[in-house]
Order: C-alpha cells, then sequence, then structure tokens
C-alpha cells in the first residue's frame, strides 16, 4: 500500500480522476491514501476540524459502483476533497470553527458540495479555519490554530488555511474554501497552491454559513490550475435557493486551458509596489510580468486609484454585515447555549459571550457601531459609496486592460502569533485582494517560487466580472512556464 499511496497521492485531482476511470486505481485506495495522510501529517498541521472517514469509506464504494455502471462520468469522480468547516454538510459536523456551533449537524448541504458529491467526489472532512471566517492566518478557530505543511513555525493564511494546508500536505486532492476578502487567494499563496475566487454570483452560496453576504465567494483550492477549472466546472451554475446566483456559461472557462496569451494586455497597478512590500515578493510579480510578455501577453504599469481606501471600507461593511449575520446565533434554534442564566436577556449574553472568540466580537462590535443610529451616514452609506468607486476604478482599467497583475500578500507567511498580537497588522495584510471582492471580480493566486525562508510566494491575477477565463488563461499559461512546483519539506525554524 505504501508504494501505492506515495504514487496516488503525488497525482493531480485530474489525474486521480483518470486513474479511477481507466480502474488503475480503485476509489477506497484513493480515499484511505488520503486518510492516511491525514493520520501521519495532521498531529503537525490540524488541517481538519472533523474527519468522516467511516462515511468515506462507505461512499468510496457507492461511487466505485456507480463509475462502472456508467452513472457518474465527471473527471473528479472517486477523488477525495475536504470542504472548509462554514459549508452545511449534511449529518456532518458543521462549526465555523467556533463554540456557539460546536455541536451543530446541519439537516441538509450547501449547493456547491451537493453538487461536488453528485459528480462522485469523495468528502472525507471538513477544514479548520478561521472562527467564522473572521482572520486571515487561521489563528482564531476555537479548536487551536492550523500550521503551514512547508514550516509549521508560520501561518497557512486564513481565513480558509485549513482547505490549503491540507491540499499543500497532500491530505486531500482539492478543496474548497470560501473567499471575502482574500480568504482563499492568500492561503493559497501562503501554502504554494493554486487557489480562486470566481465572480461573486457564479457559485451558489446556499448553504455557506454568511459572514459578509455582498462579498462571500466559494471557490477552489487545488494543486495547479487544470484541477481548478475542473471544480469550477462542477461548482458553477445557478440556483434558485441563492437569490444571488446567476447563469454563467462554463465554456470559455474549459478553452482557456490552451496557454495562448498573445496580444492580451496586462496592468500592474504602480500603487500595489508602495511601503510594506516585501522586495521579494515585488520581484516575484515583475518576474511573472517578464514572463507573460516574453509569451506575447503586452504588460503596462498604471494607477489603480484608492487602493489606500480599500481596508478600512472593507472592515466597514464586512463588520456591518457581519453584525447582522451573526444574531442568528442566541442559544435558542441552534448551537452552543450556556448552562445557568437567569431570564432570557441573560441566556443571550452569557451564551454570545461565552460562545464567540475576541475577533467575533470585535467585528460584531464595530459592525453594530457603523450601523448605529448617528454612525450609519457617517460610516456604514460612506463605505458603500467609496466601494462604488473602487467598483468604477476598476471598470475603467478593465476598459483598457484584459487582466491585472500584482501581489496577494505584502509578504510570505507569517510567524504563528505575530498577527494575533496586533490585529491592524492582521487587517493590512488584505491590502491586495479585499477590493475584488468590493468590486465582486474574479481573482487567482499561482504559486512564483520560494523566498529566501524557503516558503511560497503566489502571484495574483485579477479580471473583470464574468471573464474568468481570461485569469484562468494568464495563470495557466504561466504555470507552464515555471515548471513542476516543489512540494513542501515540512520543519519548523
Amino acid at each position: 500500500m505504501s508504494k501505492l499511496k506515495n504514487e496516488i497521492l503525488s497525482m493531480t485531482a485530474l489525474e486521480l480522476g483518470s486513474a479511477i476511470s481507466s480502474k488503475e486505481v480503485s476509489v477506497r485506495e484513493a480515499v484511505e491514501a488520503s486518510l492516511s495522510q491525514v493520520e501521519a501529517r495532521e498531529a503537525d498541521i490540524h488541517s481538519f476540524v472533523t474527519l468522516d472517514a467511516e462515511n468515506a469509506l462507505r461512499r468510496a464504494d457507492e461511487v466505485q459502483q456507480k463509475i462502472l455502471s456508467g452513472e457518474i462520468t465527471s473527471p473528479l469522480a472517486g477523488v477525495p476533497v475536504a470542504i472548509k468547516d462554514n459549508m452545511c454538510t449534511k449529518g456532518l459536523l458543521t462549526t465555523c470553527s467556533s463554540k456557539i456551533l460546536g455541536n451543530f449537524v446541519p439537516t441538509y448541504s450547501s449547493t456547491a458540495v451537493e453538487r461536488l458529491e453528485k459528480a462522485g467526489a469523495v468528502v472525507i472532512g471538513k477544514t479548520n479555519m478561521d472562527e467564522f471566517a473572521m482572520g486571515s492566518t487561521s489563528e482564531t478557530s476555537a479548536f487551536g490554530p492550523t500550521k503551514n505543511p512547508w514550516n509549521t513555525g508560520h501561518v497557512p493564511g486564513g481565513s480558509s488555511g485549513g482547505s490549503a494546508a491540507a491540499v499543500a500536505a497532500d491530505e486531500c486532492f482539492f478543496a474548497l474554501g470560501s473567499d471575502t476578502g482574500g480568504s482563499i487567494r492568500q492561503p493559497a499563496s501562503y501554502c504554494g497552491i493554486v487557489g480562486m475566487k470566481p465572480t461573486y454570483g457564479t457559485v451558489s452560496r446556499y448553504g455557506l454559513i454568511a459572514y459578509g453576504s455582498s462579498l462571500d465567494q466559494i471557490g477552489p483550492l487545488s494543486k495547479n490550475v487544470s484541477d481548478c477549472v475542473a471544480v469550477l466546472s462542477e461548482i458553477i451554475a445557478h440556483d434558485e435557493k441563492d437569490s444571488t446566483s446567476v447563469d454563467y456559461d462554463i465554456t470559455a472557462l474549459k478553452n482557456a486551458l490552451d496557454g495562448d496569451v498573445k496580444g492580451m494586455k496586462i496592468g500592474v497597478p504602480r500603487d500595489y509596489f508602495g511601503e510594506g512590500l516585501d522586495p521579494e515578493v515585488a520581484s516575484a510579480v515583475k518576474e511573472v510580468a517578464k514572463k507573460l510578455e516574453s509569451a506575447g501577453a503586452v504588460v503596462e504599469e498604471f494607477d489603480l486609484s484608492l487602493v489606500d481606501y480599500a481596508i478600512p471600507t472593507y472592515y466597514t461593511i464586512a463588520a456591518a454585515e457581519a453584525s447582522s449575520n451573526l444574531e442568528r446565533f442566541d442559544g435558542i434554534k441552534y448551537g452552543y447555549r450556556t448552562k445557568e442564566y437567569a431570564g432570557l436577556h441573560d441566556m443571550y449574553k452569557k451564551t454570545r459571550s461565552e460562545g464567540f472568540g475576541p475577533e467575533v466580537k470585535r467585528r460584531i462590535m464595530l459592525g453594530s457601531f457603523v450601523l448605529s443610529s448617528g454612525y450609519y451616514d457617517a460610516y456604514y452609506l460612506k463605505a458603500l459609496r467609496v466601494k462604488a468607486l473602487i467598483k468604477k476604478a476598476f471598470d475603467d482599467a478593465f476598459a483598457k486592460y484584459d487582466a491585472i497583475l500584482g501581489p496577494v500578500a505584502p509578504t510570505t507567511a507569517p510567524r504563528l502569533g505575530d498577527s494575533l498580537s496586533d490585529p491592524i497588522k492582521m487587517y493590512l495584510g488584505d491590502i491586495y485582494t479585499i477590493s475584488v471582492n468590493l468590486a465582486g471580480l474574479p481573482g487567482i493566486s499561482v504559486p512564483f517560487g520560494v523566498d529566501s525562508k524557503g516558503l511560497p510566494i503566489g502571484v495574483q491575477l485579477i479580471g473583470d466580472c464574468f471573464k474568468d477565463d481570461r485569469i484562468v488563461r494568464l495563470a495557466y499559461a504561466y504555470e507552464q512556464m515555471r515548471g513542476e512546483f516543489p512540494t513542501p519539506k515540512g520543519g519548523i525554524e
């Protein structure tokens, strides 16, 4: 099993799907290989909140029969997948890495999970995350931090850090994450994998436990761009259960994997290269620009205004939406309830005080403040106006360019504990990703290489709404030029 296990784990999701389809590998062998790797790595990395080994093996046998009978023909049939723990999974604990949902078992699955299961993917468990997706390091989880497989003294990023670490550590072949302000792209960059936030509305949010409803978007974390497109091809679809869901033709997305970028115009914002950007990250972006230029793309620097306003705008809007969305967790309907209380009001107060962690409380308080009478106009409405200006700045840029190239984060993965001691520093780490969510745009993070400390550097491509195929085309072309990306050797500083 050991040789077969190593051969299986070295495959991409599509390679494994092909091996299962051609009967070289059984679905059970694939799932056992993933579960064995989880057992070997979890003590160090802590990617998972809940592992569902028994059901995964039972499901593996079911899927095998459906593949043999021709009922399932998806290229991802039989491939083990991990799901971020803020997506509902029927009959499987869904906690948002919070004490307040520590006992919540949903009676239904989110649409994205349902669609993957219909395609024959096998869910092996739920991944750790920042509590209610609030954080950029996966350290605010009530169940303890996830660690970076490249160096366990560093964070994997967040809030989808568990999903990113699981893929990077070969514990699964791809994973689903959610991106509210960079929560797929930034951990993908820190962990040396591909992560994509598709255009807002293309993937249903039904069953995703909301943080900021106008910003949240489900997307894949994968080993390469081809796997990323394969996952999107399964989960992108109109859903009547989500009022923000749109019809989107994925044909162009599938056709984008040809490496041809001749004549494509790429803008590189000068504003992204100011104070705080690590020189090694800046150099990586410039190197990728040169590579794409050598393949026939046209690269220009330009000024993208309003970059400095993105962070205050994002945190005002996100916190406002969070304070509203998290009202439902009151100890009455589901989840945690305090044991001793005197009356209803005391029960609410104690349940929420005990159930939520410090970062979630901070954002609920901020959100309640900006929505309160007397401050609504001064903060929340003003943030909405700036959001519209940011969208217009991107519209102007995309009138000239097919895509925007820039960093994912100012630095590579910080050390564990560094960001928690300074929340403002953690918020500033989102400077290059949050505008994408404010404007509802697609963005993809692709690995470039490693820095002098041996930690991965990712670069980001941003596209116009519903032009996801353009950034995929550029990402795939760069990936082909870059060649094979190394795998984490592990260890700790």
